[in-house]
């Protein structure tokens, strides 16, 4: 009797344990990446006068959360950043870094010849979420520059595969747009499964259509910087942008909402970010200038590391983000990782943050650039291709019209010579004194020491790092963009500055 008392003791004891494991299982934090397209932080919360007091729920979410001052993506282009912060590694270590590369014409599965594998050894941030239990969502788009299959990220890997349960859908492309609601954390079986998801908002894109009624900028109530000329299609280009923040607070405002609504909120970490700086406006999107690396991330949730309105001016970069989630989720951080927990006891601040462009569609280009406390310097590598160079945009008023200025002879000195002039080798910014980067500091001799500092930095992370941004694309990946753009408007002039295309037209391919 004493003996079957002692063994029910015990198996109870067990039990309970068990039961206490369970538990803690459960209160494993969901994590939800809010991932804006191409938004700078043109928002309350960064200081923005024009925007003080009409960003509202960010500006709540960063008073509630953690904001991050200096916050920088790997590159100004959303696959070659995208494919970064969805693997750990910076896109120019493991060739992953040429927009829209691994892509055919059509859109579908790539034959193997264009097909850009991740090393063995590295695995995306759903993929390791899902190892420790977490169910795992993308409502949006993927845009990896890397073959996969998509069902291998996501537990939900499609909306084909929400309705019909089809496996194995691989992805090479950018997929539609979705209502965050079709399937995020309500579409899983077991509602005590820890979920992690990235929600897609259209951010510098589209979100201005979203923007409160009586709540829209006009045109002329925002000012333009000097490297702009004035004129009406420039303001609204430009104005465009602080009505695409304004809208992104609805669509944040929304999602929060759908949450609370399903009790997810109170146990939910919220990653707040956008993949690169503003499309709306000329040299942001795609440069390596402030306007094009620079990002919102706000971090906010029932957490003891989110101390409640803290602000961190450190800087600090997306695939940080990545290192982050791992760590909150359980994750044992894989070694190869570029990115810190921005969290972590062993965390060091960053005396630099490196960022990379290279090829953007069609346009062949490659610059590198640093941002420390004080500075950002970049290094061009074709300065005889100019700013200007041929490209997607081509079409887009704003540049149209900055072309029809030039042609009348109405711009000022500098931006002739920024526009239409040969590009310098390096560059040099105080961020204090200049915020607009338009004194180069390069050819100054009493900067000469920093310049020294900032292009050193750059030479060795590119030996240590094997940019592979320092080799030419391969053939099949060139044929395939020359393909995919061949019979464009935009692509026209295209050959006349990017030689590496000429092999395709000799041969009428």
């Amino acid at each position: 009797m004493l003996f079957r008392t002692i063994l029910f003791s015990l198996m109870s004891v067990l039990l309970l344990s068990c039961n206490d494991n369970n538990a803690q299982e459960v209160k494993k934090p969901n994590i939800l990446w809010i991932i804006a397209e191409d938004l700078s932080p043109f928002m309350g919360c960064y200081g923005d006068s024009i925007n003080k007091g009409h960003t509202p729920i960010i500006d709540k979410l960063a008073s509630n959360g953690v904001l991050f001052t200096r916050a920088y993506a790997s590159a100004p282009v959303c696959s070659a950043s995208r494919s970064a912060f969805i693997t750990g590694r910076m896109q120019t270590t493991i060739g992953i870094h040429n927009h829209r590369s691994s892509r055919t014409t059509d859109g579908e599965v790539v034959p193997e010849e264009l097909r850009i594998h991740l090393p063995k050894d590295i695995k995306t941030i759903p993929e390791l979420m899902r190892e420790v239990g977490y169910f795992t969502f993308n409502s949006g788009k993927d845009d990896y520059n890397f073959h996969y299959d998509r069902r291998g990220l996501y537990t939900v890997g499609s909306k084909k595969d929400y309705v019909t349960g089809m496996n194995g859908w691989q992805g090479n492309t950018a997929i539609n747009y979705m209502s965050f609601t079709d399937y995020v954390w309500s579409s899983r079986p077991d509602k005590n499964q820890p979920w992690f998801g990235q929600i897609q908002i259209m951010g510098g894109k589209k979100d201005a259509k979203y923007v409160r009624e009586g709540e829209k900028l006009n045109d002329t109530d925002v000012p333009l910087p000097p490297y702009y000329p004035d004129t009406p299609v420039q303001r609204k280009s430009w104005t465009l942008h602080y009505n695409a923040n304004r809208g992104s607070d609805v669509t944040v405002e929304n999602i929060l909402k759908q949450l609370e609504a399903d009790g997810e909120l109170e146990n939910t970490i919220i990653f707040f970010f956008s993949d690169h700086g503003s499309p709306t406006s000329l040299r942001h999107k795609q440069f390596c200038y402030e306007g094009g690396m620079k990002v919102p991330l706000i971090i906010k949730g029932n957490s003891p590391a989110l101390n409640k309105g803290t602000v961190r001016n450190d800087l600090v970069s997306l695939l940080d983000v990545s290192a982050t989630t791992l760590a909150m989720g359980g994750v044992q951080l894989p070694q190869y990782l570029d990115g810190q927990d921005l969290f972590s006891e062993e965390y060091k601040n960053q005396a630099y943050v490196i960022g990379a462009r290279d090829r953007c569609d069609f346009t062949i280009d490659r610059i590198r650039t640093v941002v420390s406390e004080k500075y950002r310097y970049i290094k061009n590598y074709w300065m005889d291709r100019p700013v200007l160079q041929p490209s997607y945009r081509d079409t887009h008023a704003n540049l149209r019209d900055i072309k029809k200025q030039h042609e009348a002879g109405n711009l000022t000195p500098y931006q002739e010579k920024f526009w239409f002039g040969e590009r310098p080798s390096e560059e040099l910014y105080d961020l204090d004194l200049d915020p607009h980067q338009m004194n180069n500091l390069a050819g100054n001799p009493e900067f000469a020491a920093v310049l020294k500092e900032h292009r050193s930095q750059l030479d060795n992370w590119v030996e240590e790092t094997g940019d592979q941004g320092q080799y030419q694309e391969s053939a099949d990946q060139l044929k395939a963009t020359y393909n995919l753009w061949k019979e464009k408007k935009q692509f026209k002039e295209a050959n006349k500055v990017n030689p590496e295309y000429y092999q395709f037209i000799e041969s009428k391919e």
